[in-house]
């Protein structure tokens, strides 16, 4: 089963520590993901930031939601037990047991609650698990929230950078390609860079740059600012150029995408050989700093486990 969210977690949590008494926290993920049947690619499945399992987080966030109101509490370090009102909680059997169950019959959780939604967590429908029009929708963590929302925001910059370069000209996409591969560790120096792409433009290679700062191997470029997808006689063009030059490494990159053809063409030939489309062409923008500039930056911190000596 696909990993439950993070209120689907709080009755199973509460019944395991019931019947098992206190638990390291690692331990009740564990013994949770067993419950629910998690395979092992569900058990590795990360946040986007790939900081943390998935299943990591979402027990964890139902922990601290249990434990804000008086459900669970901390015994010691790294360790979780059920409390007298969270085996209260247990008899009562309410349906659904969710955030809103929690507000509602737990005065503390929803002191908790209102300041989270105060400093910008998320809203109450959302969180209860039901949306405006009445349905289930989706629950998540904060962090997983936050996560989603920065996906967005990256999502729509990428968009928004590939108009910009499929807008410019010729030029400006060739000296885009430069930046970036230096960025990236390759060409030595920029001005390196330069003078190696602007001087080729013959027999379907538009430049060649250093590997490493030494020169001690070299890649060929094809740069195409394209509104249509590339197909497979352009990249095979491109492999005849390289095999012209017994280059044994290269790399097309276009502003639009390949087709099918071209990518299975490109994964067979035995020269080294990478295509880079418009999407992957904006978030390597994005990764290494090329036509975009810091906002704002906001650091999420957690607990230091070792500081207080959690295993």
């Amino acid at each position: 089963m696909p990993v439950p969210d993070f209120q689907s977690c709080f009755r199973p949590l509460l019944q395991l520590l019931s019947q098992r008494g206190e638990l390291q926290s690692r331990e009740a993920v564990d013994a949770l993901a067993d419950q629910f049947k998690l395979t092992d690619e569900e058990r590795r499945q990360l946040l986007p930031s790939g900081r943390q399992t998935l299943i990591h987080n979402r027990v964890g966030w139902a922990r601290t939601y249990l434990k804000k109101a008086g459900l669970l509490e901390a015994p010691r370090r790294g360790f979780v037990s059920i409390t007298g009102e969270g085996r209260k909680a247990l008899g009562v059997d309410p349906k659904p047991f969710n955030v809103r169950y929690l507000k509602d019959n737990y005065p503390a959780f929803k002191a908790f609650h209102e300041v989270s939604r105060s400093d910008g967590q998320g809203a109450d429908d959302e969180e209860a698990g039901e949306s405006s029009s009445g349905q289930i929708a989706d629950t998540v963590t904060p962090e997983e929230r936050l996560e989603r929302s920065y996906q967005r925001l990256r999502s729509e910059l990428a968009a928004e950078l590939l108009d910009r370069v499929q807008a410019g000209t010729p030029e400006f996409f060739e000296q885009l390609v430069v930046r970036l591969m230096v960025s990236m560790g390759y060409g030595g120096t920029l001005k390196d860079a330069g003078q190696a792409i602007g001087r080729s433009g013959d027999e379907g290679i538009d430049g060649v740059i250093k590997e490493d700062r030494l020169g001690l191997d070299v890649i060929y470029l094809q740069a195409k600012r394209w509104a249509n997808p590339v197909g497979r006689p352009e990249v095979q063009k491109f492999v005849g150029a390289l095999h012209g030059k017994m280059a044994r490494k290269g790399v097309f990159i276009t502003t639009s995408s390949f087709t099918r053809e071209a990518d299975e063409y490109a994964s067979k030939v035995e020269t080294k050989l990478i295509l880079i489309n418009g999407e992957r062409l904006a978030n390597l923008m994005i990764d290494f700093n090329v036509g975009v500039t810091t906002a704002t930056t906001y650091e999420l911190k957690k607990v230091d486990s070792d500081f207080f000596g959690d295993e």
